[in-house]
């Protein structure tokens, strides 16, 4: 069976045709919704691909819009359907279902992380790990869920046509042991296989560069070609953020490269991330000694 194209997108897509048209016609959302006998704020849910949109939505809106050409309003029937389709994901109940169904559809993905592996690049020891040493309790299985959730992920990286991945990480990333030194050598040590991947960058910001600009951040960069507008992905304990202005998204495209510039080249990235994995190797060794 086919992979379904991510219905999160194809409702994002569907969304901004929709902005763009009330745009051209000079409406506010107020106005559709009056016109519609709806609440602006299904207007809203509408054009930022929050909620599905009914194929009779969709004829409606079409009439709003004065939109008679039957391939434009086929396209746009089309992408309705496709954003009610069931993504690979959705069976999981996810918090962030979203973000999973941008990546799934993503061309390409700029992730710079201050404190951890992304997702994406995580070992199942690691991201086993990273659950356990959440706040949240977990019921029996769903940390395994969780788990093999990043491992389906993984699969993007070796699709035809692969998703580009361009990863910057501080050095902090790579000292703290996530599960212990046995499970974060595993961990750096498939970061340095992955890197192998024409499809994958990886760069290290090391300690001795001292403040960068974005010390306190991290943030993931999404970019759909020309499907849809880039997004940009901030997460944090409060929960996670979409910036999608022109100018903002800009600003941390910008500041992605500048990143990319004080990091060290990626080949003495990894040899920095192989001369830390021999650490936790020998911290490994180390504990196992005192043990016996």
């Amino acid at each position: 069976m086919p992979e379904v194209r991510s219905p999160t997108l194809r409702r994002r897509e569907l969304g901004a045709m929709l902005r763009a048209l009330r745009n051209e016609r000079g409406l506010t959302v107020e106005q559709v919704s009056e016109q519609l006998m709806c609440s602006t704020s299904k207007i809203s849910r509408m054009e930022t691909g929050q909620r599905g949109v009914t194929l009779r939505d969709v004829r409606d809106l079409c009439g709003i819009y004065g939109v008679t050409e039957e391939q434009q309003i086929a396209h746009l029937m089309d992408l309705a359907r496709e954003g009610k389709q069931q993504g690979w994901w959705q069976s999981y109940d996810l918090d962030y279902a979203t973000y999973v169904g941008l990546e799934a559809a993503a061309q390409s993905l700029s992730y710079f992380q201050s404190s951890i592996v992304p997702g994406i690049l995580q070992t199942p020891g690691y991201a086993r790990a990273m659950h356990e040493g959440g706040f949240q309790e977990y019921p029996p299985g769903r940390i395994d869920e969780h788990v093999d959730v990043r491992m389906r992920r993984q699969r993007l990286l070796t699709r035809d046509p692969p998703l580009k991945v361009s990863v910057v990480l501080d050095e902090a990333v790579l000292h703290r042991a996530v599960g212990g030194p046995l499970v974060m050598a595993a961990q750096l040590n498939h970061l340095a296989e992955v890197a192998r991947l024409p499809s994958v960058t990886i760069q290290v910001i090391p300690f001795s560069v001292g403040a960068h600009p974005a010390m306190d951040s991290m943030f993931d960069i999404l970019e759909f070609g020309d499907s849809a507008p880039a997004v940009v992905y901030v997460e944090g304990l409060m929960g996670w953020l979409y910036i999608e202005k022109p100018q903002d998204i800009s600003r941390y495209l910008k500041v992605f490269e500048l990143l990319g510039t004080v990091a060290l080249a990626p080949k003495e990235s990894i040899e920095l991330i192989l001369k830390i994995k021999s650490k936790h190797e020998n911290e490994s060794s180390h504990f196992s000694g005192h043990a016996k």
